[in-house]
């Protein structure tokens, strides 16, 4: 298991032959590395990730994808099942899901109207909106079932569900946008973005 995916996965062994959404998620990507959100750190560590819900389930880019600029079918992971209590998914594709996976699915299991979602680094916009946006705990690690419980705390507590953002206080830089499609949630992210 790589150090940054810190839940236990399956492979379904199943190949993903399609999706819709690929072509709407690298413009939405393209986009996100033009502005540095997503991409590549200075250790080489690709960081940031997007989801598209299909159905129940949910397409996601692969762990350490950051920084390719086109993803292709193999670059993607379709999760098919997960349990928060056992820290576990599983997944179809070539691809290992990010490691917010099961972030991804929380916020998808707390709002039914929730259609994309995305992860993206920034420290700047990070420290201006923490606190000022609902905030996890600061004691969370990234990727873990206990973000996915803090996520679905925030949902229960604050106004994420009509501000579709929040900031995750214990991985920093670390900002989740969502909504009901990609191009909601990057407009909800580039609002911030642009104060």
């Amino acid at each position: 298991m790589s150090e940054y995916i810190k839940f236990t996965r399956e492979s379904a062994a199943a190949e993903i032959i399609s999706f819709d959404g690929l072509a709407e998620l690298n413009t939405c990507r393209r986009k996100l590395l033009r502005l540095r959100l997503i991409g590549v750190n200075a250790n080489g560590i690709g960081f940031g990730n997007l989801s598209i819900r299909d159905g129940r389930n949910f397409y996601v880019t692969g762990s350490a994808t950051g920084g390719i600029p086109e993803l292709s079918l193999a670059n993607c992971a379709r999760v098919v099942k997960y349990d928060f209590k056992k820290n576990w998914l599983r997944y179809e594709g070539a691809a290992n899901p990010s490691s917010e996976s099961l972030t991804h699915a929380a916020v998808y299991e707390s709002d039914a109207k929730a259609g994309a979602v995305i992860h993206c680094h920034d420290s700047k916009l990070w420290a201006a909106l923490l606190n000022q946006v609902p905030s996890s705990s600061q004691a969370v690690e990234y990727g873990t079932a206990e973000m996915a419980r803090e996520v679905t705390r925030l949902f229960e507590v604050t106004d994420v569900q009509s501000r579709k953002i929040f900031v995750m206080a214990g991985h920093e830089g670390g900002i989740v946008a969502f909504g009901k499609d990609l191009k909601e949630a990057l407009a909800v992210l580039m609002r911030e973005w642009k104060q």
